[in-house]
């Protein structure tokens, strides 16, 4: 960030510190596009992705006064924005398919064929999975949070949230393979 662009940023958030509309505005056009980045991984639609990126700009609103401004912003809205992403999931309360470990070592991990597909489809296809293989998905693979954290932050087990990775995987290879085998229109 120029030293012009930083000093107006900290302006902003002094501003939404201090509960100023206009600030608030200005960071919520800042942030909206990287955080609906995030939300439209977690979420079926656009619009529950926009209900959930509202409701993690009002805990950032609400939080302003505890970020450091020492710190780089983005981390910490991203944390805020994916856990509120995460607990939209919860609520949703479709963890129900549990897989056992035994099941999941029958599933091939061959993944070099990622390479031949760009990150809009792929992420349209991260999309299209089921909310509990989408949720491990992204929280293991995107959003780096080990197996025992996921467990812990979905009520599931460990060996479930594995499972489900590589379910997710395997139903992405198929996604995958699916579109190189189609002709290009």
């Amino acid at each position: 960030m120029h030293r012009s662009t930083e000093a107006e940023f900290h302006e902003v958030v002094r501003g939404c510190c201090k509960r100023d509309r206009s600030s608030q505005n200005a960071l919520y056009r800042l942030f909206y596009p990287y955080g609906m980045s995030i939300c439209i991984r977690y979420v079926n639609n656009e619009a529950d992705a926009v209900s959930v990126l509202n409701e993690g700009f009002l805990k950032v609103f609400r939080n302003i006064k505890k970020f450091d401004a020492e710190q780089p912003f983005k981390p910490w809205f991203r944390k805020i924005v994916v856990n509120t992403a995460i607990n939209h999931v919860k609520k949703q309360k479709k963890f129900i398919l549990e897989t056992t470990m035994e099941e999941a070592k029958n599933i091939p991990a061959s993944e070099d064929i990622l390479s031949r597909i760009n990150y809009k489809e792929l992420m349209a296809m991260v999309q299209s999975l089921s909310a509990s293989y989408r949720t491990v998905f992204n929280m293991y693979v995107i959003d780096g949070f080990k197996h025992r954290e996921i467990a812990a932050e979905l009520g599931i087990t460990v060996s479930t949230s594995k499972s489900n990775l590589a379910r997710a995987r395997v139903k992405l290879q198929e996604l995958v393979n699916t579109k190189l085998s189609q002709p290009y229109v």
